[in-house]
């Protein structure tokens, strides 16, 4: 488990569009047909990866708590599934179903064009983009990984998107998240 750090999109970039399967649904969704109300959070995550794992109920806990204020949370998965199968749609879609379906939606990025567009380097990798689709954070969800001992509470992230709803300026302090890099095809 090698510790990939996020790319770091620039902060005021507009959030670069797509048109993706949707595991859960089975249909295609593009990024208009599932942006919130006052913003959305793309983060790009895979079923394997320890550090989506540690931090699988923050990970839900805040697509739930945001929803319900207006913010989209969108998961996509832009593994090779050739060499990485537990990462397949169908895979991935039984594993939305274990947690509860928390997210609008959990893409296939099967092209890996998507990831590109984003500049996205690891799992998990966080992008909060403001209602106007413009970039506004893109960092970690907290200081916890798999081997250290700080608790996982998701506040980096949730500081961004309460001062995102509350209108307030967000720190362009943002720290890199850190997580197994995306399995790019060879």
């Amino acid at each position: 488990m090698a510790a990939t750090p996020s790319n770091m999109m620039p902060l005021g970039t507009i959030a670069p569009d797509f048109n993706l399967p949707d595991t859960l649904s089975g249909e295609h969704k593009t990024l208009a047909d599932l942006q919130g109300e006052q913003g959305t959070l793309i983060m790009f995550i895979c079923n394997h990866c320890p550090y989506v794992i540690h931090i699988k109920e923050q990970l839900i806990a805040i697509a739930t708590e945001y929803a319900a204020k207006g913010i989209s949370t969108i998961a996509i998965s832009a593994n090779d599934i050739v060499n990485y199968p537990q990462d397949a749609p169908d895979k991935m879609r039984a594993l939305m179903q274990e947690w509860g379906n928390p997210f609008a939606a959990y893409l296939y990025d099967e092209s890996q064009e998507t990831a590109k567009a984003y500049l996205a380097a690891c799992t998990p990798d966080f992008y909060v983009f403001d209602k106007h689709s413009t970039c506004v954070y893109r960092g970690r969800l907290d200081g916890a990984t798999p081997k250290n001992d700080i608790p996982v509470t998701g506040n980096e992230l949730r500081q961004a998107l309460d001062a995102l709803l509350a209108g307030q300026p967000i720190t362009q302090e943002q720290v890199p998240s850190i997580g197994c890099n995306i399995k790019w095809k060879s």
